[in-house]
């Protein structure tokens, strides 16, 4: 039997615009740009061009009512069992925030709050070591979150220890990351729950062994007895919990990198953010709430216009590692074809996510994005004040990101078919009013919220991954065999490719 379909209130009104344009709209409905404008704390959105009326938005709102999305928070901050398939809540919003209630998220707060303490003391303890270079060993959500963050604040580094990231089994990414440095003023971060992970468990052992020393070595980990096992002091472990997904650890000591490069205080700024929109998700209604508001477009663009997948365009070269960061966010999250008790889902849920930065990215696959056959929805993200002098330059990367979403609503006619732009290419803006600690939490929590009501929508479970470990289970049953150790794969094609493997090999 299969879910029901979410959609089938949208479908009238898709059929109903489908020769709408978004000029059309703009036109038709007076008011509508600030009606479909809002701000939460430091970000101002804009909905305007998006391919809905007050009509059909309506019907998304009714949509986010029906399906519980109010509630589905409530049960989120609360430290309900939202994770159904691993019987667990997902509380990464008690690291940031302490707005749920009962005894659960009550004792998750506290232990974020411990943890905090003790990093903090951490980051004093290695910034005042005589290290100049701390590499942050993890993958996934241990490497994608700090990474993103670590590199957006680039303008609030304290300067007193370089941050590096390693991530890919592959010994290129280690050896490159190790160039240039000296392993007697270098520390390493080992990021994994489990600490059972394969790629930081072998770019562990490398660091280790080129260190010489296990008294620069750091872990972030649930399981203490493994990282010591390994060579990390007790002392020098940082927890984590089943409670927190790795996709939303960054607020946790995961985030220990992060406070190395900008500081406790810029870190504390960046939870504080995410805790602003954490409030806001709360506490405003449906049809004036940020990360609802976006998830309903979501799923507007995905089951009502039966568009595939969606571009992530931030005009601030300091955002550059934001659609990397979300590929994983979302795509992991709402990757899912069943519901939590096993029903085939009845529409298309997870868009393949995209992007790069403005304006690189106009120069490499805008053309696609104007005059390909495919509608791509957009979210465009710009930042209003930068950090630098250059005005000029800002003015234009201004003038460009506004232009391009223009052009892709607008487009363009010709009597030459080869330049004319179809437009009518939806779009969301988001502003940033500064690139800040506070205003990069937000903006974060915001895409976790918006997945997080994606989901609810769906009716899939966010916040398991179980697609990601078929493939990891067949590699270790592999390994033997590519080593030379084990029996032949039995899969035939695998078997092939293996002995084409080992007769180039010396």
């Amino acid at each position: 039997m299969t879910a029901p379909d979410p959609s089938a209130p949208l479908l009238p009104h898709a059929r109903r615009l489908a020769s709408s344009r978004i000029a059309d709209l703009l036109a038709s409905e007076p008011g509508r740009v600030s009606e479909l404008a809002l701000r939460v704390g430091p970000i101002h959105a804009s909905f305007a061009r998006q391919r809905y009326d007050r009509q059909a938005l309506a019907a998304l709102v009714r949509l986010a009512g029906d399906a519980g999305v109010p509630a589905a928070f409530r049960a989120l901050f609360d430290g309900r069992k939202v994770n159904a398939s691993e019987d667990r809540p997902a509380l990464h919003v008690a690291l940031r925030s302490a707005l749920g209630t009962g005894d659960v998220a009550r004792d998750a707060s506290a232990q974020a709050a411990e943890a905090r303490s003790r990093m903090a003391a951490l980051v004093e303890r290695l910034a005042s070591s005589g290290v100049t270079d701390v590499v942050n060993v993890g993958i996934g959500g241990s490497d994608l979150g700090p990474r993103l963050v670590v590199d957006a604040l680039r303008d609030f580094h304290d300067g007193r220890v370089r941050l590096h990231f390693l991530a890919n089994v592959d010994g290129s990414d280690a050896a490159r990351v190790m160039a240039g440095l000296d392993p007697a003023r270098t520390a390493a971060i080992l990021v994994s729950k489990s600490f059972s992970t394969q790629e930081t468990l072998l770019n562990g052992r490398v660091l280790r062994d080129w260190l010489d020393s296990g008294e620069r070595l750091y872990a972030v980990s649930a399981n203490v007895a493994r990282a010591e096992a390994f060579g990390v002091a007790a002392d020098r472990v940082l927890p984590m919990w089943d409670w927190v997904g790795g996709r939303y650890s960054l607020w946790s000591a995961v985030g220990f990198s992060i406070a190395l490069a900008v500081g406790m205080e810029r870190f504390q700024e960046l939870l504080e953010g995410a805790a602003e929109m954490d409030a806001h998700v709360l506490e405003a209604p449906p049809q004036a709430n940020l990360p609802v508001l976006h998830a309903l477009t979501a799923v507007w663009n995905r089951n009502a216009l039966g568009l595939p997948t969606q571009a992530v365009l931030p005009y601030d070269q300091r955002l550059a590692l934001l659609p990397d960061y979300l590929q994983q966010l979302v795509m992991e999250s709402l990757g899912k074809s069943v519901t939590p008790d096993g029903k085939p889902v009845a529409v298309d849920t997870v868009p393949v996510l995209w992007g790069g930065a403005g304006t690189n990215a106009q120069h490499s696959f805008f053309q696609a994005l104007h005059q390909g056959t495919q509608v791509v929805p957009a979210d465009f993200i710009g930042v209003v004040n930068p950090a630098h002098g250059h005005a000029e330059n800002h003015a234009a990367l201004l003038s460009n990101l506004l232009a391009q979403a223009e052009a892709l609503a607008n487009g363009f006619q010709s009597d030459d078919p080869q330049k004319s732009y179809p437009g009518n290419r939806p779009s969301t803006m988001l502003l940033l009013d500064a690139l800040t600690p506070r205003s990069l939490g937000a903006l974060i929590a915001m895409y976790e919220h918006s997945v997080y009501a994606q989901s609810v929508l769906w009716g899939i479970n966010a916040f398991d991954q179980w697609g990601v470990e078929l493939g990891k289970r067949i590699a270790g049953d592999l390994l033997p065999a590519v080593k030379g150790e084990g029996p032949e794969p039995d899969d035939p094609a695998t078997r092939a490719l293996l002995a084409e493997i080992q007769r180039r090999q010396p």
